[in-house]
């Protein structure tokens, strides 16, 4: 096991992209241990993306690319300036409230970051804004977009715990409704010492045009999170649905999506769906390892033995998900992890639903942290500004998202009242 994790981790180190080195690890530890037949690898990682509910990945990354592609971004830009330019700061809680829009179309932070972002931070520098405070709320904003359903990590996670997706999503949205307000906390503090101006007057005309423009956009929240809750979906199914919307609109109703866009989207599409479920694949044999191994049984103990207090466990749980989110993508964290992790959750009274809205949110902090920082990279990429200045200005930003961690983590009923109001 030593050799395992010593392989996963010298690899990483070495720049090798993180699926190959969980497989690559995998692969060392099985012929060294000299007992499982090779074709196990294949067989693992063939099983481990062998799920319905998986679908729904390919589908909402497609609906996340059309959406930036046909010009939806800026049509929810304008909307959200409307409602919330006139307060001191403006662009920053517009920010913000873009990103809350976003959320519930497409479910993925770097989606979020690199499409609604580059409009976002555009926008705060022509309105003279300090380069760092946009590209650091901008990045603080984004982790919003997987809290709020739709959810790739999510689905991940439900896959892997065998957890209901739907409940997963409805447990998601008042955290992530939490998450917008602290955020606009502390925009409204930085407003204050930097005297940051308002950056338009309330206009009811403006909010009505705008809204006018933006209507049919913001209907794809609806239609997928209204279809989940009602029941009139599945999650797969409302990918689907969010797909054909996005398609609708822009190539029917706002024509802006030519059929060359499409075939470009389409190609992103499969390349992000390939990369997302070789991670998933080379994952689930690495866990398969440690469940064999009784790895997380050991772990377990370890931690048990450490502390039996609730408090105590679920903050060590926490500092875990956030050291690997530090060093590890989301979606393999999430596949390593929940066998090891969930089983001590369980031990302490903690839902599996609450305990992936945990680790979900967890892991989103972890995208704004070197060394990965994924949302940091594509920000500096989209912004011109560079990584080192956008990981400086990004750094305050995550104290009301620890912030909220921390009322999650301990106030069950944040993550909880929706699920049970809906499904139990």
């Amino acid at each position: 096991m030593t050799i395992l994790f010593v392989a996963l981790f010298g690899m990483i180190v070495l720049g090798i992209p993180v699926a190959i080195a969980l497989a690559g690890a995998s692969a060392i530890f099985i012929f060294l241990d000299g007992r499982i037949p090779d074709m196990v690898v294949v067989h693992r990682m063939v099983n481990g993306v062998d799920s319905f509910p998986l679908l729904a990945v390919p589908f909402f990354i497609l609906a996340g690319n059309l959406m930036n592609t046909s010009g939806i971004t800026e049509r929810i830009f304008d909307f959200a300036k409307a409602i919330v330019g006139w307060m001191r700061g403006g662009l920053g809680h517009v920010n913000i409230g873009a990103s809350v829009i976003f959320a519930g179309m497409s479910g993925a932070a770097v989606a979020d970051a690199g499409g609604l972002g580059a409009i976002e931070i555009k926008a705060m520098r022509d309105a003279k804004y300090d380069p760092g405070f946009a590209v650091g709320i901008t990045a603080a904003s984004s982790t919003i977009g997987p809290i709020i359903p739709p959810s790739l990590p999510m689905v991940i996670y439900g896959v892997v715990a065998g957890a209901s997706i739907g409940q997963l999503f409805a447990a998601g949205l008042i955290p992530g409704l939490l998450m917008a307000f602290a955020l606009m906390i502390m925009v409204a503090w930085y407003a204050v010492k930097r005297n940051y101006p308002r950056d338009q007057a309330f206009r009811f005309s403006v909010l009505w045009i705008t809204f006018r423009r933006a209507f049919l956009s913001l209907l794809t929240p609806i239609i997928i999170v209204g279809g989940i809750l009602s029941g009139a979906f599945t999650p797969t199914e409302a990918a689907i649905a969010a797909c054909v919307w996005a398609l609708f609109l822009g190539l029917v109703v706002y024509r802006t999506l030519s059929w060359r866009r499409f075939l470009r989207v389409s190609f992103d599409t499969i390349e992000t769906t390939a990369v997302v479920l070789f991670i998933v694949a080379a994952a689930s044999i690495f866990a398969w390892i440690l469940t064999s191994n009784r790895v997380p049984e050991h772990f377990a103990s370890l931690i048990l033995g450490f502390s039996e207090s609730p408090v105590v466990v679920l903050l060590l749980i926490n500092l875990i998900l956030f050291a690997v989110g530090c060093f590890m993508e989301t979606v393999a964290a999430i596949t390593i992890l929940v066998p090891v992790l969930l089983p001590i959750a369980l031990k302490m009274d903690v839902d599996p639903v609450h305990f992936g809205v945990i680790m979900v949110l967890n892991l989103m902090i972890g995208l704004l942290t070197p060394p990965v920082g994924m949302v940091l990279y594509v920000l500096s990429r989209v912004s011109k500004v560079p990584f080192e200045r956008c990981m400086a200005a990004t750094m305050p930003f995550l104290v009301p998202l620890f912030v909220v961690l921390m009322l999650v983590t301990f106030v069950p009923a944040l993550t909880m009242w929706l699920p049970t109001l809906f499904y139990r």
